[in-house]
């Protein structure tokens, strides 16, 4: 049938959409339809800011052959129009096959879910559609104007072009609104072909999906929420007061103290054997010492009021027995008289004072010895202090809420070579049965294991001297109190019987800092199988290596690269002093009584070997810590963690409750060579969790950054050097052998650091190293495939800038181009100089825009504002999984799609190389011999002809009009796709 005498009508009615993925950044998206039939696209109007947009357009095609309509297909694409770029985002995609389609009047609108693009494509929602045929004539309504609203100047000129496109924009009012109402009341979602797995959650509720504590799953975020705010805190203590303390610690805010420090009593009237106790009271607050006996009054403690909580004029000290509330001696202090203390001033000596008793006679009261003063954070009593606000911490508790300095231990890689062994006796040298034995070696140092291949019969070897030859790597820490042992195991019956060992002091192998081969000794085994005068032995090779740097972290923010021995570190570059100020905003970790919601927050930075821990300020939602820490810097290219977490230590009842695991809270990471010298950094940054809900501002950590580099030259220096230790180039080791090392470099970190006092729990020092971060996860994928997009963007534009140049779309560039081909050829002297000039100047036409902050976590590029909630729970997943069979069945099928992907790709990348080798390869003989022959007579002329003329042809040819080009590929190109590959050789 002719397109000129066709009647029918193919009507495609867009009725709504609904729960459509958010585009335009503000947490909304301006969705329209463009739908393509037999090379014939038409779209309808823009929904502004819509995410459940409702258009009951008709959109009007021609047939040219109604017989052929069951063998074609109907792409309905949904976009979001951004009118300030003049683009698109794509939002969804629907196919529709022509065996479909329906009759007027006969079908109801159906409900299509919306697919990806590719696999990493992110979309949500369905359209709603209702396509059938139409043999009526339609009037033509306009809506208005010529063009309908949200068109771009491209897409109204296509509109004013074609005449279908004026058809589809008739205003069929009665029968929408039927068909509407007919779809709302019918529609269903299409099944989905049993091939195409969807192993998502899509919610087909209106609106986005709201999720616990304010996330928004697949919703945007509004641009300052999760953005870097730069401060402006009063630091050093402002202009005024300026001495020797605000100018060691002008990092933080000054903080004003009543230090209260009790250090013993005497001549106190006892009635009984009861332990004695002081109190130092100021207004509303308390604090009591630990116990002592009668016959030892000794205390020694410190306690510490904030000024801001001072609202007594008068400090009182009382002595009494621990079980009663009548006191034994009293004195006071008015704190308009206190001295006022500046570090690097002296400590105040404590003196005796008298006190009184309980009816006010000083002759019975006593004598305490107390000194009290007024200072800052810089004090050095503050450490030790027990602080006001800390009021309901039982005693078992104080020591954790101390701010402390933690080393990680110095850790060593322990290289164990295991050889051969000879004379191995096995336990069954008498039995009946002869068996080959199965020996192989087991190492354990602590609890690390590891074991050998089990040793292969040999020709020229017995079975009682197995060979092995395999190398093996653990981690050691100083000080060294561990043993290497070595056992020869043999199986029997499934069970490993030990047949010999050996015990060798980690504290006495030989250390090395050198790739330098190590001396191998033999070690006699202790075998209880073995007759007297007859022994075992081992052949070993062991040494402890100190080139190496022992990685706890990731390489890609590692905090330390320097190498374990210590003669050979270089000096340091500069200074890293960080100022912690506080937090504000903090979401409420725990529920105490009678007080709701509350948090109990501390900091810890680690960088380099050393790790800090701020105080813990007790209930509150805003803590205010000011604490300044310094570390020598070895290397620019590294990266300082702080992160924040809730204290559950407490109080017994917290510690029933937790289980004795402080929750985080979030962490800030801040590599040191986007910083610039001596520039002090004051921003807040925002603590961002992913949950299991989504990701969720968990608060804002105010800090105070500065890095002052002592020698510029050093540190640039230090940019063209390697990046670790040489051992790890000279002698490197596996990927797969580096990650399971840093796996036990963190659990020996973890083991010594809980062993501290106040502790640093394996939670805290898990979440600092990042040990989960090689756990699988769809969003991780999802944010390094973009990052690699990104990365290839510009390579792409390029080529896509030069295409245009081919396609001479704008001629006066196209010539300009070619001028410039010509002169490059000409004079190819230039060709390094002019790209490394244009490399300068993009570089300093850049200069401007150039970062003003340091870079923090981007939820968008982290893909983690438009996750879906089955991949977080994934995410979140224990290992091995907890989920029941269906839900795993579930993920598998998911895993499964995008492997098929992924190997498709990569079978594609490997035909295209395998065609290439097929060159030369002759398993295309006819190909393989044109490919010589063309060679060998290019060889000639190539030699025939000058190079620069040779190029010149090849520029103009290539950069040739596109009328005098062909469609058709190119004769190479045709060449190469004929050409064979190994893929019809696989099952």
């Amino acid at each position: 049938m002719n397109s000129t005498n066709s009647k029918e009508k193919l009507v495609v009615e867009v009725v709504a959409a609904h729960n459509l993925m958010p585009k335009d950044g503000e947490g909304s998206s301006s969705a329209f339809v463009e739908v393509e039939f037999d090379n014939q696209r038409l779209r309808t109007q823009v929904k502004d800011k819509d995410l459940n947009p409702i258009w009951n357009e008709k959109l009007l095609f021609d047939i040219k052959n109604v017989a052929d309509l069951p063998y074609m297909n109907i792409d309905v694409n949904v976009f979001n129009e951004r009118r300030s770029s003049n683009s698109r985002n794509f939002l969804g995609k629907v196919r529709v096959s022509g065996m479909h389609i329906s009759k007027e009047g006969e079908g109801n609108p159906v409900l299509y879910t919306l697919d990806k693009r590719s696999l990493f494509s992110h979309i949500r929602g369905e359209l709603s559609l209702k396509i059938y045929i139409s043999t009526r004539e339609v009037k033509q309504v306009d809506f208005g104007s010529s063009t309908p609203s949200g068109f771009s100047k491209k897409n109204k000129k296509l509109h004013q072009q074609n005449p279908v496109m004026q058809m589809q924009q008739q205003h069929l009012g009665q029968e929408v609104s039927k068909s509407t109402q007919q779809g709302q009341n019918h529609a269903k979602p299409v099944e989905p072909n049993p091939g195409d797995i969807k192993p998502v959650v899509i919610t087909t509720g209106p609106g986005p999906v709201i999720m616990g504590g304010g996330a928004t799953v697949g919703g945007g975020r509004g641009s300052g929420e999760f953005s870097l705010k730069e401060t402006s805190p009063d630091l050093g203590g402002g202009p005024l007061n300026k001495d020797k303390t605000s100018s060691t610690y002008d990092l933080v805010e000054q903080m004003q103290y009543l230090y209260v420090r009790v250090v013993k009593a005497k001549d106190i009237l006892l009635f009984g054997g009861g332990d004695i106790v002081a109190e130092v009271k100021l207004g509303n607050y308390r604090g009591i010492t630990k116990r002592a006996g009668s016959s030892n009054l000794e205390w020694d403690q410190v306690f510490a009021f904030s000024n801001d909580s001072i609202q007594s004029s008068m400090a009182e000290i009382l002595v009494k027995e621990s079980n009663k509330d009548d006191f034994l001696g009293r004195v006071w202090f008015d704190l308009s008289e206190v001295p006022r203390r500046v570090p690097p001033d002296s400590q105040l000596a404590p003196q005796w004072y008298r006190m009184e008793d309980k009816k006010g006679d000083k002759a019975k009261g006593g004598e305490v010895m107390v000194s009290i003063w007024f200072g800052t954070q810089a004090d050095e009593a503050f450490a030790e202090a027990w602080h006001s606000k800390a009021a309901n911490v039982h005693f078992d508790g104080l020591c954790s809420i101390k701010s402390k300095a933690y080393l990680s231990p110095k850790l060593w890689y322990l290289r164990v070579s295991v050889i051969e062994a000879q004379d191995i006796v096995t336990g069954d040298k008498g039995s009946m049965m002869m068996r080959f034995p199965e020996l192989h070696a087991k190492l354990q140092v602590g609890n690390q294991v590891l074991r050998t291949r089990i040793a292969a019969p040999s020709a020229t070897r017995s079975l009682s001297n197995p060979y092995w030859n395999e190398d093996f790597m653990f981690v050691v820490a100083e000080p060294f109190e561990d043993y290497l042992l070595i056992a020869v195991e043999d199986r029997v019956a499934n069970r490993d019987e030990v047949v010999g060992r050996v015990f060798l002091p980690v504290s006495a192998i030989e250390r090395r800092t050198d790739d330098k081969p190590v001396v191998s000794r033999w070690f006699n085994l202790d075998n209880h199988f073995a007759m007297t005068g007859f022994g075992s032995r081992i052949h070993l090779s062991v040494s402890l290596d100190g080139g190496y740097h022992v990685l706890d972290e990731t390489t890609l923010y590692s905090s330390d690269v320097k190498p374990t021995a210590k003669q050979l570190w270089k000096p340091h570059i500069g200074v890293l002093e960080t100022g912690i100020l506080g937090a504000t905003g903090l979401m409420p970790m725990k529920i105490k009584e009678g007080k709701g919601g509350s948090v109990d927050a501390y900091c810890v930075a680690k960088y380099g070997q050393k790790w800090v821990r701020t105080r813990t300020v007790v209930d509150s939602l805003s803590p205010r810590w000011n604490e300044q820490y310094t570390w020598e810097v070895y290397d620019p290219c590294t990266v300082i963690t702080i992160g924040v977490f809730d204290n559950c230590r407490l109080d017994k009842n917290m510690i029933n409750n937790s289980g004795g695991r402080d929750s985080r809270i979030g962490k800030v990471r801040i590599r040191l060579s986007t910083l610039e010298s001596d520039r002090v950094y004051t921003h807040s940054y925002p603590l961002l969790m992913l949950h299991s809900t989504g990701v969720k501002k968990m608060g804002e950590l105010h800090l105070a950054v500065r890095f002052s580099c002592s020698n510029m030259v050093s540190m640039l220096h230090m940019y063209t050097m390697p990046l670790l230790p040489k051992m790890h180039y000279v002698h490197p080791l596996a990927v797969n052998q580096l990650e399971s090392l840093r796996y036990q470099a963190m659990n020996v970190v973890s083991s010594r650091l809980s062993r501290a006092e106040p502790p640093l729990g394996r939670e805290v020092v898990e979440y600092m190293l990042d040990h989960d971060s090689h756990m699988w996860s769809m969003r991780r994928s999802k944010a390094n495939f973009f990052r690699l997009m990104n990365v290839i963007s510009g390579l792409v534009t390029f080529c896509r800038w030069v295409e245009s140049l081919r396609n001479w779309s704008k001629p006066v560039y196209s010539t300009l181009f070619v001028a410039s081909f010509l002169t490059v050829v000409a004079f190819p002297e230039i060709i390094i100089p002019s790209m490394l000039l244009c490399m300068s100047l993009v570089g300093l036409w850049q200069y401007r825009s150039r970062p003003r902050y340091p870079p923090h976590m981007d939820t968008r590029l982290s893909q983690a504002e438009n996750v879906f909630p089955d991949e977080l729970d994934e995410e979140f997943d224990s290992f091995p999984t907890g989920r029941n069979a269906d839900i795993v069945r579930l993920r598998y099928d998911r895993l499964r799609s995008v492997a098929g992907r992924i190997q498709t790709v990569v079978g594609d990348m490997a035909t295209q190389g395998e065609r290439f080798q097929a060159l030369l390869s002759w398993r295309d003989p006819r190909a393989t011999f044109l490919f010589v022959a063309f060679c060998l007579f290019a060889a000639i002329g190539f030699y025939a002809v000058p190079f620069k003329l040779v190029v010149v042809i090849w520029g103009l040819y290539e950069l040739r009009p596109p009328r005098f080009r062909s469609k058709l590929p190119s004769p190479a190109l045709s060449f190469i796709r004929r050409l064979p590959s190994k893929a019809d050789n696989m099952l």
